[in-house]
C-alpha cells in the first residue's frame, strides 16, 4: 500500500505541473524556458542529449527545424534517458512540443490561436510519466523524447510548396503551415526507433481538432498498430481516470491522403471528412514503419487535443494514462518476451471500428 500511496503523490504531483506548464503564458514558456524546466524536474542520474537550431539540419531532423526556424528561440529536440542498458525492453516516449501555435504562413484566424498555447499538452505529458516512472526503477530502459518547438512567422518561416526531407529520409512537400505538429512527432518517433532502437514507441500530441468531434473532451483517442498494445492503452485509461478510445488503423486505407506529385507526401489530407485524426497518426506511423527493427516494434498514438485542455484551463491528462500504459508494457516483458519479440497483428479494420 505505502508503494501505491508513493505512486499515486508522484503522478498527482507530475499531473499538476503538467497542467502548470499548459497553462503558462507561451512568452514566458517557450523552447528554451520548456527545455530548461524539463532537466531541472528530471534530475540527476539520467543521461541527457539536446540538439538545437541548425543542429537539427546536420542530424537530419528537417520537420522540428523547420517548423521552429522562424521563431526568436530556437527549435530542439531534447532526448532523456534512464534505466539499464542492456535491459531486454526499450520504451520511448514522444511529446510534441508546440510552444505557441500562430498556424503558421497558414495563419490561424481569430478565435482559433487563442488558446494554442496548450499545444505542448503532449510534450507535457510525457514528460510527466518520465518523472513517475523514473522513480520506480521498472525493468526496462525508458527514454523520453521532447520535439520542442514555437511555429512563428518572419522571413524564415517554412512555406506552402516547400519540401522538407524528416529524419526518416522521407519528403514531405507542405501543403498545409497549420499541420506542423506531426512534422515533429514524424522526427521525433523515426530518433526513437533509429536512434534509440526502442521496442515501443508511444507518442502523445494535441494533434487534431478533429479528435474532439471523434472521441469529445474526455476520451483522448489512441492508434496502435498492435492489437495488445492498443487493449493495454483502453485498460491503463480505465484504471488511471484519464479515460481513452480507440480509432481505426488503416494504413491501406489512409495513406493515399498523403500522395504528392513530387515528394514522397504531403504533410496534410487530400479529404478532410476521410477520418482526420486517423490520418494524422498515419502520417506520424509512415516514418516510423520501416525503420530497422520493425517486425518487433509496437506503437502507439495518443491524441488528446480535446482531454488535455477542454475549457481554457489545463487538466495534466496524459501523465497517468501514459505511466500506467508503460507499468502494463513493462510487466508483460517478462512474462512472454516472445510476443514482445513477435508484436501480435492489428486486428481486421472494420472489428477495430467500436
Amino acid at each position: 500500500r505505502l508503494v501505491v500511496d508513493a505512486r499515486v503523490r508522484a503522478t498527482v504531483a507530475a499531473a499538476r505541473d503538467a497542467a502548470l506548464l499548459v497553462d503558462t503564458p507561451p512568452s514566458e514558456l517557450h523552447p528554451t524556458a520548456l527545455a530548461a524546466w524539463a532537466r531541472k524536474a528530471v534530475g540527476a542520474g539520467v543521461s541527457v542529449t539536446e540538439i538545437v537550431g541548425d543542429e537539427l539540419l546536420a542530424r537530419g531532423l528537417g520537420g522540428i527545424h523547420a517548423v521552429g526556424r522562424a521563431a526568436l528561440e530556437p527549435p530542439r529536440l531534447l532526448v532523456f534517458t534512464a534505466g539499464p542498458a542492456d535491459a531486454a525492453l526499450h520504451v520511448a516516449l514522444v511529446g510534441k512540443g508546440i510552444t505557441f501555435d500562430t498556424g503558421g504562413l497558414h495563419l490561424k484566424a481569430r478565435g482559433f490561436m487563442e488558446g494554442m498555447k496548450a499545444d505542448m499538452g503532449g510534450a507535457a505529458a510525457v514528460l510527466g510519466a518520465f518523472r513517475v516512472l523514473a522513480g520506480e526503477r521498472l525493468p526496462c530502459r525508458l527514454s523520453l523524447l521532447l520535439c520542442l518547438a514555437e511555429n512563428a512567422i518572419d522571413a524564415r518561416s517554412y512555406k506552402p510548396d516547400d519540401i522538407l526531407r524528416l529524419h526518416s529520409g522521407k519528403t514531405v512537400e507542405i501543403n498545409n503551415t497549420d499541420a506542423e505538429g506531426r512534422l515533429l512527432l514524424g522526427d521525433g518517433v523515426s530518433w526513437a526507433a533509429r536512434e534509440l532502437g526502442a521496442d515501443v514507441v508511444i507518442d502523445a500530441a494535441t494533434l487534431t481538432g478533429a479528435q474532439l468531434i471523434a472521441t469529445g473532451l474526455v476520451h483522448a483517442a489512441v492508434v496502435s498498430d498492435d492489437a495488445a498494445l492498443e487493449a493495454m492503452a483502453i485498460a491503463a485509461g480505465t484504471a488511471s481516470g484519464d479515460l481513452v478510445h480507440p480509432l481505426p488503423f488503416a494504413p491501406e486505407l489512409y495513406q493515399h491522403e498523403f500522395r504528392s506529385p513530387v515528394a514522397d507526401m504531403r504533410n496534410s489530407v487530400a479529404n478532410r471528412n476521410n477520418a482526420q485524426s486517423s490520418c494524422a497518426a498515419q502520417f506520424v506511423y509512415s516514418h516510423l514503419a520501416d525503420a530497422p527493427g520493425a517486425a518487433r516494434r509496437r506503437w502507439c498514438h495518443i491524441d488528446l487535443a480535446g482531454p488535455a485542455f477542454p475549457k481554457d484551463r489545463a487538466t495534466g491528462y496524459g501523465v497517468a494514462l501514459i505511466a500506467e500504459l508503460v507499468r502494463r508494457v513493462a510487466a508483460a516483458a517478462p512474462a512472454a518476451p516472445a510476443a514482445l519479440a513477435a508484436p501480435v497483428a492489428p486486428a481486421p479494420t472494420r472489428a477495430r471500428r467500436r
